[in-house]
């Protein structure tokens, strides 16, 4: 008996029929993940199993952790196969954890495996997905078309030269490849070795001159503009909580020509100067007709035993616990008043914070464009079925759902589309329960047009991308 029915989190008849007629044909609009584009340029061909769908994953190796598996098989030097069974072992005590929806639907969903991973189904498993992962069906392309993935917007710090970009677009790939400028490390002038090294790649990059702060500025826009050039219209940043202090062009140049000479900066200088930053990026995306997404909330390397040992994005980050409010509003703020807020989502990574961003955004809609604030989708720890309906709850009673731009992967798998399905589902399950108490008309010509927009729709207008 398959796990992974056709009616898979659909609980009502009005769920099936919205996730059936509406929702599961849609394209997909990965506005926001991890993907590597060298990868989808050189067409990878995964090896096996272990390869496409472990290596790398700290989801996974969280749960395994947890399960008593030991760092051997997690991030260590145990066989692929060895780590693989490892994975297997755990898989059956993930029951409730997302893991398991998510691991059974993507075996499905790629491999048309309906078995159950175990220890004891697992060399079965192994087999028949490697088997399959040897055809051009599912090389990184013919995931894409199978996956009908529309267009994926990956993530680039400013000093990536996007060849790998470039060298897609010459392609013939049906999936469109996009660029977002990240530059986080711009904020880090307080970590002055790691930041003088970035600031000697941007240069090199970018053929200018960062010996003063106005060559530091010039470089930053002549980046940005290369990336609107090469397609990219989406910036992004990932921080515990907004800065929003006050600072001068003239006090960020003396904070930036002190970190030059080597000089340390406090944390209160290093809060000014990525104030000043964040609202220079905020003007050129505005200049750009950019959208702007801030991530807000992960504590993160928060062992610093672990951490030290395997370094960053290893399984260590959690949800922080940040005061966000008046930060983000100052922000926000200060951009309208001087008439360049750009498109913007916002994504909470706490739970508590929901309301508190969904009222946020509707306090800077101006009329200009549908939806231009966006209360973003459950991000991180809260992208499961509970979270996900905690932030379409928010979003409806506090917004327009009907406007929202849908789900993203976050995701360095190229196993992660299903996570696009898993949404779909959970929508339709939820909209379709409304429904069936009566709580909005049965008119499917109506609400199913909504499911379809938040599916892709709106993603596609929202963005200013070429399709």
């Amino acid at each position: 008996m398959s796990f992974i029915t056709d009616d898979f989190l659909l609980h009502s008849d009005a769920a099936c029929e919205l996730y059936h007629d509406y929702a599961k044909d849609e394209p997909i609009f990965d506005y926001h993940c991890h993907i590597s584009p060298e990868e989808i340029a050189i067409d990878r061909q995964f090896k096996n199993l272990f390869e496409i769908w472990l290596a790398g994953d700290h989801y996974k190796w969280r749960a395994m952790r947890a399960n008593g598996i030991s760092e051997e098989y997690c991030t260590g030097q145990a066989t692929d196969y060895d780590k693989f069974l490892a994975w297997a072992k755990t898989v059956p005590e993930t029951l409730r954890n997302p893991l398991y929806h998510w691991s059974h639907l993507e075996l499905k969903r790629y491999f048309d495996i309906d078995t159950l991973l175990s220890s004891d189904t697992a060399e079965e498993i192994w087999n028949k997905a490697n088997q399959q992962l040897n055809t051009p069906e599912l090389s990184v392309h013919g995931i894409l078309k199978k996956q009908k993935v529309a267009v994926i917007c990956t993530t680039d710090d400013p000093t990536d030269t996007l060849e790998s970009h470039q060298q897609i677009a010459r392609s013939d790939l049906p999936t469109k490849v996009y660029p977002t400028f990240r530059p986080d490390k711009a904020l880090t002038i307080n970590q002055l070795e790691a930041f003088k090294a970035w600031v000697q790649k941007l240069e090199q990059v970018s053929n200018g001159d960062c010996t003063s702060f106005q060559g530091f500025l010039e470089a930053l826009k002549q980046r940005h503009d290369f990336f609107h050039s090469i397609g990219g219209r989406l910036s992004d940043h990932g921080l515990e909580n907004c800065f929003a202090d006050s600072c001068s062009e003239t006090e960020a140049a003396t904070i930036y020509d002190q970190a030059r000479l080597g000089k340390e900066v406090t944390p209160e200088q290093q809060a000014k100067f990525a104030s000043f930053m964040m609202l220079y990026f905020g003007h050129l995306d505005a200049g750009r007709g950019w959208v702007k997404q801030l991530h807000l909330g992960a504590i993160r390397s928060n062992n610093t035993r672990q951490s030290a040992k395997l370094g960053p994005d290893t399984g260590f980050d959690s949800i922080g616990d940040f005061n966000q409010v008046r930060a983000l509003q100052q922000y926000l703020d200060t951009l309208d008043r001087d008439e360049r807020l750009p498109k913007t989502i916002v994504y909470n990574l706490n739970p508590s914070d929901n309301y508190l961003f969904a009222t946020m955004m509707g306090n800077f809609q101006d009329g200009s464009i549908a939806g231009k604030m966006q209360f973003g989708s459950g991000w991180w720890f809260l992208d499961q079925k509970e979270a996900m309906e905690w932030q379409l709850n928010a979003l409806s009673n506090l917004g327009l759902l009907s406007r929202f731009v849908g789900m993203l992967t976050d995701s360095r798998s190229f196993m992660s589309y299903c996570r696009h399905e898993y949404f779909r589902r959970v929508l339709c399950n939820l909209v379709g329960q409304d429904i069936e108490k009566g709580e909005i008309p049965r008119d499917m010509e109506l609400v199913g047009g909504m499911v379809k927009n938040i599916c892709f729709g709106n993603a596609k207008n929202y963005f200013d991308l070429i399709l």
